[in-house]
């Protein structure tokens, strides 16, 4: 199909005039009848490229996705954006699965989403030999490889379908997938000649930053009061903890609600709605929360405790900031949450337990790290970033100062051999600041020659000079389930040739308060807020009105949009990027009523 074609389609039907980067090449691979995998950052357009192709052949397209509590969601956008859409999943009773099965035969179904369950079932697949399937779409296709962060078995079973479908072209997606998970999912899939569209990982609008566990509460708060009224997901370990989080949270002025998966399936959909549709700010919640939300405004996600993989950290982290504006993502990070998954990894047996230590460690190299952050996220997913400084990580953006650590690392060096080098420097450290930690007061540290010396640097900063120790080749750290610090030879014979040493340590307020809602400001200053208020409250009583999700009738891009041109007539509103002919019949006329009465203006057709 030619670009023109394709581009009608696309303003027709999701209101916009251009294509992303990558998709249009992507959406021509699949009309070309060509297997493809796509891996592309969360928020960068993936759905799009297996939406599109549906619409220009023809015929069915099968979706298999594990996003059983949000197909209605997307079943009800692509509806509203004029597109014959349809799901079947365990939450349908038979007679409106066979009603959704007959309008299917019938033709009249341009997308049909599924859960991988329900393709293992013999009587489905007889049922797809029916149809007109034109393209099947995996989305989430990590979650066919062992080696990737997401496993689920029931992925195995779509090789099923290359089988029994070996003409239809397959589009597997992912926002997440390291080399060897490309290639596992190619061959687990039998994508023979299949083309790899792999986009830049790079979010540039995101900032990464990595603060102590110790004091993580009030740093949260902090956080929080810094951004009041905008969206933030707080990540916790687990389900007690996501409830305990919520409950403080609300108690200190910030509204929030938890969700886990014991959670009952209407409680977790309406957390979901409250959040997307902005009633409730922050939710607290386990890794089961976040996977598929169409959410663009969230300004912070916070990882209260360690994750388990990279991968996991950068799709849950991608959820911020997915309408271009300045956001954050930090992590609270302490050496002792490693033990914490490690429990959970030594259940494990065989290759996924050496698999999960393997990303584990990456993870915690992550929060030890005293280069840029961004860099090294990059290159774990194969993408070489220029320079060594992203500009837009705490370490990049930190003022560093050459400081004469002499005594204190010798202090520190000391305190490490003291103790037995069989300790962790969070212990260390105790020991050096006089910590009355009931560990140190049981060994007896407290009565070490080193205990209590140190009162010039605190915690964070000793963990610093640690780490600077260690690239310097003067402490070694041994990792495992409690990682422990030990004086390396090198470190022995820098010890007695009381040679001076000088690191570069961050400086004290250094660095730059960065207010990461100047960007929105600046974006906010482009449109009228009062109208975008009103036009937010209008959207909220159309979507009530018809049982879906507010993103659904437009997003808060769209909506900002209307508020900085404010159209008064149809054509006008088309020109809107996000309104396409079939929102326009829908919703145009309410909006443009709204827009027309906020400025006291007399109709007028433009």
């Amino acid at each position: 199909m030619e670009t023109a074609n394709l581009k009608r389609l696309l303003k027709q039907h999701f209101g916009y005039d251009e294509f992303r980067p990558g998709q249009e090449e992507i959406i021509s691979n699949a009309l070309a009848g060509r297997h493809g995998l796509v891996v592309m950052p969360t928020g960068g357009g993936k759905s799009l490229c297996y939406q599109l192709p549906a619409l220009a052949t023809g015929g069915l397209t099968l979706v298999v996705s594990p996003l059983i509590a949000l197909m209605k969601d997307q079943v009800d956008g692509l509806r509203a954006n004029g597109i014959a859409a349809e799901f079947l999943n365990s939450s349908l009773d038979n007679a409106t699965a066979a009603a959704v099965e007959r309008r299917a035969l019938a033709g009249d179904v341009n997308l049909l989403y599924v859960a991988p369950e329900r393709v293992s079932m013999p009587g489905f697949r007889r049922f797809l030999h029916t149809l007109d399937l034109r393209l099947i779409a995996i989305d989430e296709a990590h979650c066919i490889s062992e080696w990737g962060h997401d496993f689920r078995p029931d992925y195995r079973t779509l090789s099923e379908l290359r089988t029994e479908f070996p003409g239809t072209p397959v589009m597997a997606l992912t926002a997440t997938a390291t080399e060897r998970v490309r290639r596992d999912i190619v061959e687990q899939l039998a994508l023979d000649n299949c083309r790899q569209f792999i986009s830049g990982f790079d979010r540039s609008n995101l900032t990464y930053r990595v603060q102590p566990r110790q004091a993580a509460w009030e740093s949260l708060v902090g956080l929080l009061d810094e951004r009041r009224g905008q969206s933030a997901i707080v990540y916790c370990f687990s389900r007690n903890e996501t409830e305990e989080l919520a409950e403080r949270l609300t108690a200190r002025g910030h509204p929030a609600v938890a969700y886990h998966a014991g959670l009952d399936a209407d409680t977790r959909r309406l957390t979901q709605e409250r959040f997307i549709d902005g009633d409730v700010p922050i939710v607290a919640a386990t890794i089961a929360f976040g996977m598929g939300i169409d959410k663009p405004d969230i300004r912070l996600v916070v990882h209260y405790a360690l994750p388990k993989s990279i991968e996991g950290y950068y799709q849950e982290t991608g959820r911020a900031g997915r309408d271009g504006l300045p956001s954050d993502c930090v992590l609270f990070f302490s050496e002792g949450d490693r033990a914490k998954q490690e429990y959970f990894i030594q259940q494990m047996t065989g290759d996924a337990r050496e698999s999960a230590e393997r990303q584990l460690q990456k993870m915690v190299e992550y929060g030890r790290l005293g280069t840029c952050r961004r860099k090294y996220l990059l290159a774990y997913f194969g993408e070489a970033m220029a320079g060594d400084s992203c500009g837009n990580c705490d370490v990049c953006l930190a003022e560093r100062e050459a400081v004469d650590v002499t005594v204190v690392a010798q202090k520190l060096l000391s305190a490490v051999i003291r103790t037995g080098e069989r300790f962790g420097i969070a212990h260390v450290n105790n020991v050096l600041l006089g910590s009355k930690a009931q560990r140190i007061l049981e060994l007896g540290h407290d009565q070490l020659s080193v205990y209590g010396i140190v009162n010039d640097y605190d915690r964070n900063a000793l963990r610093d000079i640690a780490n600077g120790l260690v690239e310097r080749g003067l402490l070694a750290r041994a990792d495992g389930e409690y990682p422990t610090i030990s004086v390396t030879g090198a470190g022995r014979e820098w010890l007695r040739s009381r040679a001076s040493l000088t690191l570069e340590l961050r400086a004290d307020q250094a660095t730059p308060q960065r207010q990461p809602t100047l960007g929105r400001r600046a974006v906010e200053a482009d449109y009228d807020m009062g109208l975008f208020e009103r036009l937010r409250a209008l959207r909220r009583r159309l979507a009530d009105d018809e049982g879906v999700p507010a993103f659904v009738v437009f997003s808060d891009a769209t909506l900002r949009g209307l508020a900085a041109a404010k159209p008064t007539g149809p054509q006008a509103m088309l020109r809107v990027s996000g309104v396409g002919p079939a929102k326009l019949e829908r919703y145009g006329e309410a909006f443009l009523a709204a827009i027309r009465e906020f400025d006291g203006q007399v109709p007028v057709k433009v």
